[in-house]
Order: structure tokens, then C-alpha cells, then sequence
């Protein structure tokens, strides 16, 4: 009787139990069946294995059981680093060059169902575009043509990869390794350049040195023959004023001999002289100056006479 009740309890307890486990199953369905697509983000959706659209951001239901989310697509710009790949240049040279590729998806259905692998099919590409593009172009251009490989490459990416939903926005070369033994000679040359501008700005140092000492030694003499010309006005100018003071000081000196004769005569003239001693004074004179270094003297012919009276007189006083 025991297990018989035991029995009944069990079996009323069954049914709330199953009740609620299968409610429970409805709700995780239907929790599964909400999708939130978030920002920079699409999901493509299948029904029954088809293409049945894209879910963009914002709030989604799926059908449980008949539809589900075959591909979440990235929108954000992304970028891969490709390995360095063996390229030939024109001129023979083998290097290696590794690529980085930016790159957007815009179409997420066609990135999902355009090509198996899309990141590698853009890999393989990238490579033999660059091998393509490099075989064109010989060593030194490969080294300065960073820009232009850029651009075809990306021009070229961009139109391969647009089935695919996927747009190329920038391609960089990010390493160009050349042979050891060109890398030897470019360093050998890049040192002869360097030393070569050495010299160039040490001859272009010695010149302005030169050019500077030179102005400096043109300013000295400018400088030097203006102190000489001012030194030697001064002196000029010195030696006139010497001469007008020493003409001033010889005028003065005849303008009072002149003014000492003029009294003198003056003097005699108011003794009351007559003509024969004004002639006796002229004769004294005429002596003094016969006393100098002058070598010939005119006497006049007044002078003259009254000297022939003086002798006259002289010799009858003797006898």
C-alpha cells in the first residue's frame, strides 16, 4: 500500500516537472531566437540553407528552426600584414617586400558568398600584383617609386577584390630588403655621398671664412684710410692755423716797425730836420741793410751825391 501511494505521488509530481522543463526549453528558443546586431557590424541571414537578406544594426527574430545567422561581417576598416614575398626586378635583382593592405568590407553578402577565403585570395593577389608591377621596374626605381607602387597596387586591388565586396582604401609597402651584397654597396655609396657633402660644407665653411676675413680686413682699411684722412685734415688744419698765427704774429710785428718809423720820422720832423739829415737817416738805413746777405743794392741817386759830399768834406779836414 506504501508503494502504491509512494507511486501516485510521483506520478502527480511528473507533470508540473515536465511542464516547466518544456517551458523553460520555449524560453531559451525563443532567447535564441533575439538577435542584437551591433555597431560596425552585419549579419547574413539563411533560410533553409538561402540567402534571405542583411541584417544591419539594431534589434532582430530569428524563425527557430528554419532561419540562422550563416556569417557575422566585420565593417571596421581592417588591415593585414602580409609576409615578405621574393620579387624580380627588371634589371634581375631578386628582394623581398612585404605589403600591408587597409582594406573595408562593404557588401557583406558578397563577401560571404563571393570568394571561399577572402583574406587569402587578397594575400595571393597582393603578390602577384606587386611581382607584376616590379618586374617593370629596375632596383634604383624600386627603391624610389615607393608612391607610385602604392598607387597601382591599390588601384589594381581595388578593382580585382570589388566582386568580393571588398574595397581596397590603402596598400603599403612596408619593407624592401635587397641582397646582402647590395645593401653592402649601398651602404659604400650612401658613405662616399655623405663624405663628399662633408667636403662640400668644409669648402663652403673655408669660403665664408674666407669672404669674412676678407670684409673684415676691407672694413680695417676703409676704416684705417678714414682715421688717416681725418688725421691729416687735423694736421692740415693744425699746419693753417700755425701759418695764419704765425702771418698774424709777422704783420703785427711790420705793422709796429711801420708804426715805430712812421713815428720816428715824425719825430724828426718836429726837430725841424732839414733834407740833408733826412738823407744822412736814409743812409744809415741803406747801411744796415748792406749789412745782411744781400749781394746787391741799389742807392739812390740823392744818396749818392751827398756820400761824394761826405768824402769831399773827409778829405780837405785831412789836409
Amino acid at each position: 500500500m506504501k508503494q502504491l501511494f509512494v507511486l501516485a505521488d510521483v506520478g502527480d509530481l511528473m507533470g508540473p516537472l515536465a511542464i516547466i522543463i518544456l517551458v523553460a526549453i520555449l524560453l531559451l528558443i525563443i532567447i535564441s531566437c533575439i538577435k542584437i546586431v551591433p555597431q560596425a557590424t552585419a549579419f547574413v541571414v539563411e533560410r533553409l540553407g538561402a540567402y534571405i537578406g542583411t541584417w544591419g544594426v539594431g534589434l532582430h527574430f530569428l524563425t527557430p528552426f528554419v532561419d540562422k545567422v550563416a556569417r557575422r561581417v566585420n565593417l571596421k576598416e581592417q588591415v593585414i600584414d602580409f609576409k615578405p614575398q621574393p620579387v624580380i626586378t627588371k634589371d634581375n635583382v631578386t628582394m623581398q617586400i612585404d605589403t600591408v593592405v587597409f582594406f573595408q568590407i562593404t557588401d557583406p553578402k558578397l563577401y560571404a558568398y563571393g570568394v571561399e577565403n577572402p583574406l587569402m585570395a587578397i594575400e595571393n593577389l597582393t603578390a602577384t600584383t606587386l611581382r607584376n608591377i616590379i618586374g617593370e621596374l629596375e632596383l634604383d626605381q624600386t627603391l624610389t617609386s615607393r608612391e607610385i607602387i602604392n598607387t597601382k597596387m591599390r588601384t589594381q586591388l581595388d578593382v580585382a577584390t570589388d566582386p568580393w565586396g571588398i574595397k581596397v582604401n590603402r596598400v603599403e609597402l612596408k619593407n624592401i630588403i635587397p641582397p646582402r651584397e647590395i645593401q653592402d654597396s649601398m651602404e659604400k655609396q650612401m658613405k662616399a655621398e655623405r663624405e663628399r657633402r662633408e667636403k662640400i660644407l668644409q669648402a663652403e665653411g673655408e669660403k665664408k671664412s674666407t669672404i669674412l676675413v676678407a670684409e673684415g680686413n676691407k672694413e680695417k682699411a676703409i676704416l684705417d684710410a678714414e682715421a688717416e684722412k681725418q688725421a691729416a685734415i687735423l694736421r692740415a688744419e693744425a699746419k693753417k692755423e700755425a701759418m695764419v698765427r704765425e702771418a698774424e704774429g709777422q704783420a703785427t710785428a711790420i705793422l709796429k716797425v711801420q708804426q715805430a718809423q712812421a713815428e720816428s720820422i715824425r719825430l724828426i720832423k718836429e726837430a725841424g730836420a732839414d733834407s740833408a739829415v733826412l738823407q744822412i737817416k736814409s743812409l744809415e738805413a741803406f747801411t744796415k741793410a748792406a749789412d745782411g746777405k744781400a749781394t746787391k743794392i741799389i742807392i739812390p741817386s740823392e744818396i749818392q751825391g751827398l756820400a761824394g759830399a761826405l768824402s769831399a768834406l773827409k778829405e780837405t779836414v785831412k789836409e
